[in-house]
């Protein structure tokens, strides 16, 4: 196989890997720290009222086209009073009933809030246009308002600059047509003071008589920087210009949802409604703290994609995410070994063993596990040498030191334990057929390869396990490798690239050292002259 196919191969897996990751890092906001927290957003809708009879009924209308924010998590509190949720094309609500309702009474609803990261290519794309019924105006309020709008449609050529020159017309600088038209409006059923939602209502009419689908929807500020307190419904309007939504603040004519505003219902319906003529007291109140973004990474996907989730680790019992937190590890040792032997050339007994012994020393710490290793290690060569005048198989051979080994660390355990050294009972997490074979290769090295030799490949070993555990012991890198195991593809790509490297080590380099010293090239041996006398019979002497 070629080297440009390799060369393809690994640039194909890195791209794939870095794909991943920003999408999971970016879209499904997986934090890239351990300890980052995320804003975290509750808002509390508290209805107060005085009932005048037992029986009421109250109908709450509860966030449900929220872009920018996702809503995590819900509670109702109402003592006495039955809780019925129910979601339509166009909104949700929440119906509250009771039969014995006596003085004073306090409903809540609370929503936990966090930021959206996904773009929103078309504002509420779910949301289905409707025109409004267009209301019946008798003369002269028709012809005034035929006149205001003829005069919005020359100024405009659109049906977003139309809406914006209309609320720039009714609400910044009105003209005696549109003081006339406002004033109708107010004494018609809405009051007789222009509020927000008056306006706004009266701009929905307007643009039903030229029929633009147009309604009237509720929205809450959620200040970034968290301003806890009491908070005011706004009203805003959705205008519809035949390919999607446009929001338009009807104080200011600005366009565009802004960033810290929460929509909070977008359906016709009234926000608060109740089946008596009292009328309830709404108060909103907002207030922030700070979350794991991890957990709320999870929660954020429960909500928006729980099939992603289902698949992935998070889903895993805790006691298995805790295993795979210290397995996915291992490929970070393994490829901090291929650096260390192929690269810089440390000779080590096995290939996987120092990454094993780097496991057991996130147990006992450094220092003490070399301490440990070295203990057992060195107390099981001794008994090996000693079985080497015995004669033994491998096999009988393996086991015997086998049981010494773990009699070795039931002994260190029992006399650390004496000494009240805590670290002596992590003992017992070593790997003991690592380390029986670890005294059965290091004993044949002595034997066949001199005792330099051994000792070298031990002290590589111990090497190549204190850089794995450096490595493997960063909370930082534990928690990139367990959110993100994409960047084990970086380092598979990296291997396959590192396994046609077939150059010196640096070992090597400083082994041949002497022959990088030597300048001059090599002097070509001198020529010696030979005579060579033609002999032939005629003239060889005569006997």
């Amino acid at each position: 196989m070629s080297k440009r196919h390799l060369y393809i191969l690994a640039f194909a897996i890195f791209a794939v890997s870095t794909a991943a990751i920003i999408y999971k890092w970016k879209v499904l906001q997986f934090p890239l720290q351990p300890d980052q927290t995320v804003q975290v957003w509750t808002v509390q809708a508290h209805i107060e009222y005085r009932p005048q009879r037992p029986a009421n009924v109250l109908t709450l209308q509860l966030p449900f086209l929220t872009p920018g924010w996702i809503v995590l998590d819900e509670r109702f509190v109402a003592r006495g009073y039955s809780k019925i949720p129910e979601r339509e094309a166009q909104g949700r609500e929440v119906q509250w009933a009771t039969r014995n309702a006596v003085g004073e009474q306090d409903l809540y609803y609370r929503a936990t809030l966090v930021r959206s990261q996904l773009e929103q290519e078309t504002l509420l794309p779910e949301l289905l246009p409707e025109l409004p019924t267009p209301p019946t105006l008798e003369e002269p309020y028709n012809i005034a308002a035929q006149e205001l709008l003829e005069q919005v449609r020359e100024r405009s050529a659109n049906v977003t600059t139309f809406a914006r020159e209309l609320i720039r017309r009714i609400a910044l600088s009105p003209d005696e047509g549109a003081r006339l038209l406002l004033d109708r409006y107010a004494r018609r059923g809405f009051g007789a003071q222009i509020d927000d939602e008056l306006r706004t209502r009266f701009l929905v009419d307007l643009l039903a008589l030229r029929n633009i689908p147009a309604r009237m929807v509720h929205a809450l500020r959620l200040p970034e920087g968290g301003v806890e307190g009491t908070a005011r419904i706004e009203t805003w309007l959705l205008v519809h210009n035949g390919l999607e939504w446009t929001l338009l603040n009807p104080r200011d004519a600005s366009e565009g949802l802004p960033r810290d505003l929460l929509l909070w219902n977008v359906s016709p319906e009234p926000l608060l409604a109740t089946d008596s003529a009292v009328k309830p007291a709404l108060m909103f109140t907002v207030s922030f703290n700070l979350a794991d973004a991890m957990a709320m990474a999870e929660r954020r996907l429960e909500v928006q994609d729980a099939a992603y989730l289902q698949w992935s680790l998070l889903s895993l019992p805790l006691q298995a995410q805790e295993v795979y937190k210290v397995l996915l590890l291992v490929p970070v040792g393994a490829f901090i070994m291929l650096i260390l032997r192929n690269i810089v050339g440390i000779k080590t007994y096995g290939t996987f063993m120092p990454v094993l012994v780097a496991l057991a020393f996130r147990e006992t710490a450094l220092v003490a596990g070399i301490i440990l290793f070295v203990l057992v290690v060195g107390s099981g060569l001794l008994f090996r040498f000693y079985l080497e005048r015995l004669r033994l198989l491998l096999v009988p051979r393996l086991t015997a030191i086998l049981i010494l080994v773990v009699l070795l660390m039931a002994l260190i355990s029992i006399v650390a334990n004496r000494l009240d050294l805590e670290v002596g009972l992590s003992v017992a997490l070593f790997p003991m057929v690592i380390m029986a074979m670890t005294i059965e290769r290091m004993s044949v090295a002595w034997d066949e390869r001199g005792a330099g030799t051994a000792i070298r490949e031990g002290i590589g070993t111990m090497i190549v396990a204190a850089l794995a555990y450096l490595v493997m012991s960063w909370d930082r890198l534990e928690h990139l490798i367990y959110v993100y195991p994409e960047f084990l593809l970086w380092l598979f790509a990296a291997s396959l690239l590192l396994g046609r490297y077939s150059g010196y080590r640096l070992t090597e380099l400083f082994r041949f050292r002497a022959l990088a010293r030597e300048a001059d090239p090599i002097a070509p041996l001198p020529v010696v002259p030979t005579a060579v006398a033609a002999t032939s019979p005629d003239s060889a002497p005569k006997a």
